[in-house]
């Protein structure tokens, strides 16, 4: 599974969606020791063309590219979904 967060420094909606998601992962990660996650972040300060499409959406969660949440990270929505990934 790949996921990518999308943020900027500064953003404390960031900072929140960071450790969500590391919470989420580390709990994953103990339920299913044989799934592979591999975590990106991604600045849009770097990155014009995300800027312009995220800009007014972050922090964006993407998981294998996908868009999975924006602003706020539903831990249980998260967790379901990577434990739906690895039935599927």
């Amino acid at each position: 599974m790949e996921l990518t967060l999308i943020g900027k420094p500064g953003c404390h909606l960031c900072d929140d969606a960071r450790d969500a998601v590391n919470r989420v992962v580390a709990d994953f990660e103990q339920r299913q020791p044989a799934a592979s996650v591999s975590l990106t972040e991604l600045n849009i300060l770097d990155d014009a063309e995300l800027a312009a499409r995220y800009l007014e959406e972050i922090p964006v969660l993407l998981i294998n590219g996908q868009v999975h949440n924006y602003w706020r990270i539903d831990e249980v929505r998260f967790a379901t979904a990577l434990d739906n990934l690895t039935k599927g």
